[in-house]
């Protein structure tokens, strides 16, 4: 099964390249850090990894959805989750929501900069007591005249210290509770507006080298024009892009257990015991054919997933599939393939170990495993 031309393999070669040589040395280093340099963006716009499907006329690359998955997938087998999912939120959880749905003033300003990579992204959706229940947000948008004043607070913001324009998600409604996805907004706010603070950067388990921040809204006063698409129906749009940051999560737990299984396989070719290397041993050899499989069982699902999101269909469910599974699916990789590293799959020095605590967040981010499951059953019509 191949959902790839030959200018996607070529397109592959450039960001397997670039990666190699100017990302994969550089991880240690924002792993420590714990973020990664802002250099490294305009560096991806000017080899047009950065909104590749945007139209040509701001800067975009006016590519297929395809090309969006091979971005990814290399990204991913860099070895480092925080650098995919940075850039995941900056092309395609952050910034659709502005070529979706923002004026074409807003367009015009924007977008080149985020094609270049000179203004980073990041989405502001989850709050300190909503986490997947979107519909529970309490941030407030007030209308003010010509202003939106915008009152509240974001938590597990990626992307969030770093960032130069956020999407954020505000109630204008209050809403009844049987209601409570009426009412919401998505805005811009750029990290200058005054009342906006970004807090402290979240210490995590994984996904070190991206920052991670709490976001704070006081007073915020926005122009009407940076409310993005039409007022009250924000839920809906990020539900929307929802549904891409799921495929795109799929892509990443794919990728980055592929990539993590051959590391394996190398290790256990090498690795003597017994007489002879581990890759020789029926029970070493039978755990990573489960693995191999069940990584195939993943990938295809996912690209079924992309195919009939490019075909414009809905694609709800088979979106929320990928994400329960791959997720679900990369956990099981991350474990046994430290187990089959033994002692040294618990060492830093090793990738293997950054990956096992990297994919943790997967049944989390992006709606919970338990959420994705819910919106299996409600599609199943039970």
């Amino acid at each position: 099964m191949t959902i790839f031309a030959e200018h996607h393999h070529l397109f592959r070669a450039a960001v397997r390249a670039f990666v190699d040589r100017e990302v994969a040395p550089q991880i240690e280093a924002w792993e420590a850090a714990g973020r990664i340099p802002k250099s490294i963006w305009p560096r991806m716009g000017a080899l047009g990894f950065l909104g590749v499907e945007y139209d040509e006329k701001y800067g975009g690359g006016g590519a297929d959805l395809f090309t969006t998955v091979v971005l990814h997938e290399e990204c991913a087998r860099s070895r480092s989750g925080s650098f995919a999912m940075a850039v995941g939120v900056h092309t395609d959880m952050a910034s659709p929501h502005l070529y979706w749905t923002g004026s074409e003033a807003l367009k015009e300003k924007y977008l080149p900069a985020i094609c270049r990579g000179e203004k980073l992204c990041a989405i502001a959706v989850t709050e300190p007591g909503g986490g997947s229940d979107v519909a529970a947000i309490r941030t407030r948008a007030a209308r003010d005249g010509d202003h939106y004043v915008l009152n509240g607070s974001k938590m597990f913001i990626t992307n969030g210290a770093l960032a130069d324009l956020y999407f954020v998600a505000a109630r204008v409604e209050a809403g009844d509770a049987a209601q409570r996805h009426r009412g919401i907004s998505m805005f811009l706010v750029e990290r200058e507006t005054p009342g906006f603070t970004v807090g402290r950067t979240l210490d995590k388990t994984g996904m070190r080298a991206s920052d991670t921040a709490e976001l704070s809204f006081q007073d915020v006063r926005l122009p009407t024009s940076h409310l993005l698409g039409r007022e009250g129906v924000g839920f809906y749009e990020v539900m929307r892009v929802f549904q891409r940051e799921r495929l795109v999560a799929g892509v990443h737990a794919v990728a980055m257990a592929e990539r993590a299984l051959e590391d394996t396989i190398a290790y256990v070719r090498e690795r003597q015991a017994f007489g002879g290397p581990l890759s020789e041993k029926q029970v070493v050899r039978h755990k990573l054919a489960d693995l191999a499989t069940l990584i195939e069982a993943g990938k295809r699902l996912t690209y079924a997933a992309w195919q009939k999101h490019a075909a414009g269909d809905d694609a709800v469910r088979e979106a929320s599939m990928v994400k329960l599974f791959t997720a679900e699916m990369a956990n099981r990789v991350a474990y046994d393939c430290v187990q089959l590293h033994g002692g040294y799959g618990y060492m830093r020095e090793y990738a293997i170990e950054r990956f096992a605590r990297d994919v943790r967040l997967f049944t989390i981010g992006g709606g919970t495993s338990e959420i994705m499951k819910e919106i299996i059953a409600k599609e199943l019509r039970l």
